[in-house]
């Protein structure tokens, strides 16, 4: 068993994280060996150890840099796949139902059982391990990461607030499976690809249907324009009610196409600028991810 750490994580991720392999050792199942990475190139190395069960010390971010490191190497289907939530906003996590408290995760990881989740990849060759948004919810995601280290899971609310008061909008045509949804004749707030439930540390449900191991995509979109408008959406996400609103459009697809003015996309909180046309696809089942017993994707 390999267990993979950001090397770039602090005092309390370490302490944690060694109490966390504690629980892992003390099962005696697997030899543990751990590592610690801080680019691709140390991740590579630590993948060539040849290690069969691959546990991610770590939050979305990290997850999002094994699946695809996996990918680039034709490896998703070798491998055995955990997590010890250490991230800040452990979405993916939260999504599984896997403890967030990373000593309790290790005594899940040992009871739960691999079961194979979906992937999205988009046309570059990206993979996505819980969500993809575009527009106000990447625009939160930069702002949050300016106070991310002094703040913590806090910074996502704060950046949201930040990004939600100024928000314009985003003309965007959204495609799913080759049937427009949304047109750019007027502004788009947000367009989401949800494979897990959560964004921003919980503080948002993207989906509340989404379930990482359906086969599908779930699309959101939406619309909500004006300051009190996206106010109420916000209040909304955050609750998980902002399907009812008429400007919350959803659908469910195997691949979703966008087309747009320059903007900024999130992958797992993973920015990039400047897109003008993307396209994902669903990968159904293209992992193993160990869930806790009776837990997990919600049917």
């Amino acid at each position: 068993m390999l267990v993979i750490s950001n090397s770039r994580a602090g005092g309390n991720e370490d302490r944690q994280l060694r109490a966390a392999v504690g629980e892992l050792t003390v099962s005696g199942t697997e030899a543990v060996e751990v590592v610690s990475c801080g680019d691709s190139a140390e991740l590579d190395a630590a993948l060539d150890l040849g290690h069969r069960t691959l546990v991610v010390a770590g939050g979305d971010g990290s997850l999002h840099a094994v699946a695809n490191a996996l990918h680039r190497r034709g490896e998703l289907d070798d491998h055995v796949i955990g997590l010890l939530p250490l991230g800040t906003g452990n979405d993916f996590a939260r999504s599984l139902d896997i403890p967030l408290a990373p000593e309790a995760a290790a005594r899940a990881f040992l009871a739960g059982s691999a079961r194979p989740l979906d992937l999205f990849v988009d046309d570059t060759g990206e993979v996505t391990v819980n969500a993809v948004h575009l527009g106000i919810g990447a625009d939160s995601t930069r702002e949050a990461a300016r106070w991310k280290k002094m703040l913590g899971p806090a910074s996502f609310p704060v950046g949201g607030l930040i990004a939600g008061w100024a928000a314009q909008g985003y003309r965007m045509l959204v495609k799913a499976d080759g049937e427009e949804v949304i047109t750019p004749r007027r502004k788009t707030l947000m367009t989401g690809l949800a494979n897990g439930r959560y964004i921003g540390g919980g503080a948002g449900t993207l989906d509340p249907d989404a379930r990482p191991d359906n086969g599908m995509i779930n699309l959101v979109v939406s619309r909500s324009r004006g300051l009190w408008r996206r106010a109420a959406h916000a209040v909304r996400l955050h609750r998980g009610t902002h399907p009812m609103e008429l400007d919350v459009h959803r659908r469910l697809a195997r691949t979703v196409t966008v087309v747009s003015e320059p903007v900024t996309a999130s992958s797992d909180g993973e920015l990039t600028e400047g897109i003008t046309e993307r396209t994902w696809r669903v990968l159904p089942g293209a992992w193993r991810f160990v869930v806790p017993p009776g837990q997990g994707p919600r049917a």
